[in-house]
This record gives structure tokens, C-alpha cells and sequence, in this order.
């Protein structure tokens, strides 16, 4: 039984208040005043940061796969940019993407795809997610670390500092683009690898799920498109695998392997690479 056809988990009304007013106040960029090609280049930044070092490389290569290694403060540093994206509590985070990669696509997958497409996309964190209550379980590396206690706890003041920091910096305009328009862009990014790399694009593996590999996705998220590369390899710290599957986050762990910042990099094997 899908959830299509059961009664849906009640609805999440601090959520959708949140998400409700986080796209609100990205309208005000459209406000006399509000606009500036240096908030426009503050949020680009903070995208990057955010979603690319952050969520992409940090919570989800690093934390959640474990496809490669850096020294402590690094991930530290990582984790802390993901926190900025305001996705929620990192624990939360990894745990709920440990548990879609257990269940892809199959009916208790809480952004299963089968849903269609607006449910896999934002539809089902509008609802109560039962998957949270297995979240303990699959966080038990991260879960007594202070820092990510500290993080998750307290993400939304570390969002709120941010704000305030960006305000004395540039004023409001600042804080309408590095706020609220980089939020709705990264958050619509992170999601479309729920959704648009669920249905849209080509498939290189078997992987018992619907995950496809998404060019124009794998260029919002820094190489999280090639996503059904990802469910055939997870603990691959490449996702694009062949030469045409540009990989940012790949080039960025490359890099930090030359600098001696990160080990035990993970990758498949030479013939799926080579395929």
C-alpha cells in the first residue's frame, strides 16, 4: 500500500509556516531597493557554501556515506556550512537520507518517488515523517558528537546570526538574497535530486529504485544529478562517473586530496568508471 493510498501522516504545520514564510520573504527581492549585484553575488556565494560545501560535500558525501576523510575541524567545517542551509538538524538529516537509501522508492521511503512528483520533491516534509522515529538508530556514529548535538539544536539561531551578520554587512538587501532567495534556491536544488533525478533522465545501473542520472540537476548541486550512478555506488565519493558527467563536489574532494586534507576516498571500481 502506497502512501497515495493510505491516509497521509498529519500535516507538519511548523513546517509549512517555516516554508511558507522563507518563500514569502524571497518575494521581496522583487521590492524597489532590495536588489544589488553584491547581494546577488552574496547569495551565489552562499549557495555554494551552503549546498555545495555544506549539504553536498559535507552532509551527504562526507557524513552520511562516509566515502572519504578529512581531519575533524574540516568536517567540523563542513558540517557547520550545511548547517547555514538551514535544512534542518544535520542528525535529522543523515538519518533520514540513511533510511531512503534502505527503502528507495519502496512505499515507507518518506519522498518516495512513486508518490509522484510533488510529493517526492517538498510534499512529504509538509506531513509528519514516521521515518524520524528510526533516525536514532542510524545516527549512532554522529548522534553523542557535541558539536552535531550543538548544530542540530540550534541551527535556525545559527541561521538567525547569519542574518545579522549580513545586515551589518550590506543591509537588507543583503538579507533578502542571502537569506531568503538563497534558501529557496538551494532547497529547491536539494530537492529536485528527490524528484527530477527520479524521473527525468537516463539510467547507466540497476539499482532497484527509480534514481536516474540528471544533467541540468548534477549543474544546480555540484554533481548530486547523477543520482542513479549514486544508488548503484553509494559509497562512491564520485557520482559523475564518466567524462561528460561534470562532478564539482568530486573536483572539490580531488583538490583536497592534493592538499593532503582528505583519505580513504572510496570510488567504484575501474570497469563502472569505464563503462
Amino acid at each position: 500500500m502506497t502512501i497515495a493510498q493510505a491516509t497521509k501522516p498529519p500535516l507538519a504545520w511548523p513546517i509549512i509556516l517555516f516554508m511558507g514564510a522563507i518563500h514569502i520573504g524571497a518575494l521581496f527581492a522583487f521590492v524597489p531597493g532590495t536588489f544589488s549585484w553584491g547581494a546577488v553575488g552574496v547569495a551565489l556565494f552562499l549557495h555554494w557554501v551552503t549546498g555545495g560545501l555544506g549539504i553536498t560535500l559535507g552532509w551527504h558525501r562526507l557524513v552520511t556515506h562516509r566515502s572519504f576523510q578529512t581531519p575533524k575541524w574540516l568536517e567540523y567545517f563542513f558540517v557547520f556550512c550545511g548547517s547555514l542551509a538551514c535544512e534542518g538538524g544535520v542528525i535529522e538529516w543523515v538519518g533520514l537520507h540513511r533510511h531512503h537509501h534502505a527503502h528507495s522508492d519502496e512505499a515507507v521511503d518518506h519522498h518516495n518517488s512513486n508518490e509522484g512528483f510533488w510529493w517526492s520533491h517538498m510534499g512529504w516534509m509538509l506531513h509528519k515523517v514516521p521515518a524520524k522515529s528510526e533516525v536514532e538508530r542510524l545516527t549512532k556514529d554522529i548522534s553523542g558528537d557535541p558539536v552535531y548535538k550543538f548544530l542540530d539544536d540550534y541551527f535556525l539561531l545559527v541561521q538567525f546570526a547569519l542574518g545579522v551578520v549580513l545586515y551589518l554587512i550590506g543591509g537588507w538587501p543583503f538579507v533578502v538574497w542571502g537569506i531568503f532567495v538563497r534558501l529557496v534556491l538551494v532547497y529547491h536544488c536539494t530537492w529536485f535530486v528527490n524528484s527530477a533525478t527520479h524521473k527525468f533522465g537516463y539510467r547507466s545501473h540497476e539499482s532497484d529504485d527509480r534514481s536516474t542520472n540528471c544533467w541540468w540537476v548534477a549543474l544546480l548541486t555540484y554533481g548530486e544529478g547523477w543520482h542513479n550512478n549514486h544508488h548503484a555506488y553509494q559509497y562512491s565519493a564520485r557520482h559523475g562517473l564518466q567524462w561528460w558527467e561534470i562532478d564539482m563536489t568530486w573536483m572539490t574532494i580531488q583538490l583536497l586530496q592534493t592538499l593532503g586534507l582528505a583519505s580513504k576516498v572510496k570510488l567504484p571500481p575501474k570497469e563502472a568508471q569505464a563503462a
